[in-house]
């Protein structure tokens, strides 16, 4: 059923279903084996979640919406960072929902969204020319995005153009350990092959262990960060959390 949604639903109407989810999830999943550190709910359970027979069993937060690379993020943000309490000037790409309605109610924040189609973006545009004054945002976050655009480096010079001297941001992609070289081929078009190779219909490249040397060729210094190996294994397994995923954090020197 998460599957067949997730290929046959398009993205905007996908978003809509799922706020729904966010009000009636906590009341029907309440437990206390999980807990969400986004919004400090319980849960007897995550909700499953995947693509192309790679179903994921307790990754959806059903109060969020958040999975665990979100979780991750999130916990990042707040034990390492000051986020939460820093005047920021931020940029949120393809904004996700745990995260969009809390960072536009922070005070210290000021939020712009943007996203080619996503009914939650402040503007709309195409990430390969950002409509936006270089030197602007002291954080940027675009996850999950990159693996998805016809050209990524032309993306990555368009967030780095954006990002003010001094600031940071947060590229996350899904890439495969082991696999050194970043794998793509735009003359592959057709869905089923793009599955088989870049392990989902709609991406267009799968990043290998050089993705850091891709960050750093834009002008970014590249900060990796394996927050999992730092927490005890209880918050680990609580938060439902990765325990060896990597935060790239690109920073603009």
């Amino acid at each position: 059923m998460i599957e067949l949604a997730l290929k046959y639903i398009p993205r905007p109407w996908l978003i809509r279903l799922s706020m729904v989810m966010r009000v009636i999830g906590p009341i029907i999943y309440s437990g206390n084996n999980f807990t969400d550190p986004i919004d400090g709910r319980s849960y007897r359970k995550f909700l499953p979640y995947g693509y192309s027979g790679r179903i994921r069993n307790n990754a959806m937060s059903p109060g969020t919406n958040s999975l665990e690379r979100h979780r991750l993020l999130y916990l990042y943000l707040k034990i390492s960072t000051k986020f939460f309490t820093k005047k920021l000037k931020v940029l949120h790409i393809a904004p996700e929902q745990c995260f969009y309605y809390r960072f536009k109610q922070l005070n210290n924040l000021e939020v712009i969204s943007g996203d080619i189609e996503s009914p939650l973006a402040d503007i709309h545009f195409d990430l390969h020319q950002i409509p936006l004054k270089e030197n602007t945002f002291d954080v940027i976050f675009c996850n999950h995005v990159l693996e998805h655009v016809n050209n990524d480096i032309t993306c990555l010079n368009e967030l780095y153009r954006v990002m003010k001297p001094g600031g940071w941001g947060i590229f996350q992609v899904p890439f495969v350990r082991g696999t050194k070289k970043t794998i793509e081929d735009p003359s592959i078009t057709d869905p089923a092959e793009r599955e088989r190779r870049f392990l989902q219909y709609d991406h267009v490249r799968l990043y290998g262990e050089d993705y850091p040397e891709r960050l750093e060729s834009i002008g970014f210094r590249v900060e990796t960060v394996i927050l999992g190996r730092t927490l005890p294994e209880k918050d680990v397994k609580r938060f439902g959390i990765p325990k060896n995923e990597p935060l790239f954090v690109c920073h603009k020197d």
